[in-house]
């Protein structure tokens, strides 16, 4: 018989990808979801460089669920950029508190989108008057620090000139 491996796909179809992600781990995982995407395009005589789908697939592992909150404002449970739960965590060595554990999640980019710190952003995606009257609740303010929400305002994007830190 054969050696059958973690992860390796038995059958035809498609795999779950949170599966594969548990299984084989993220490289796989994003591996897999380049190539199918790109059998897809070129079966229809399209051809998109592989960098362009890299940043998509990026922003789909872009996010942490927080398992132990530490001594952070996080609560378990709550799905955060991965950045800003490396930055908090940073900020907390450096002050000899207790930092927060978090595992790393695969989000479909609809809810990467929805979960962005910007609610400009997210409301231009989908679902805006849920977004703008949640955000218009909790009385949040936008810090405008991303690309999309600078252009829907009409204000220099933060890139070249446009940047200030």
């Amino acid at each position: 018989g054969k050696t059958v491996k973690k992860g390796e796909q038995l059958c035809e179809g498609n795999l779950d990808l949170k599966d594969l992600f548990k299984l084989s781990g993220k490289e796989k995982t994003c591996h897999y979801i380049l190539k199918e995407i790109q059998r897809i395009y070129v079966s229809q005589g399209a051809q998109i460089h592989d960098k362009h789908l890299e940043v998509i697939i990026r922003q789909i592992f872009s996010r942490v669920k927080i398992k132990d909150s530490g001594d952070s404002d996080f609560t378990p449970g709550q799905i955060v950029e991965r950045a800003k739960f490396l930055e908090e965590n940073s900020r907390l060595r450096k002050e000899g508190k207790k930092t927060a554990k978090a595992i790393p999640i695969l989000l479909g980019i609809s809810r990467v989108a929805l979960t962005t710190d910007s609610f400009l952003s997210a409301a231009s995606f989908q679902e805006t008057s849920r977004v703008l009257i949640k955000a218009a609740i909790e009385g949040r303010e936008d810090k405008l620090r991303g690309l999309k929400e600078n252009v829907i305002i009409g204000k220099l994007i933060p890139a070249g000139t446009g940047f200030k830190k």
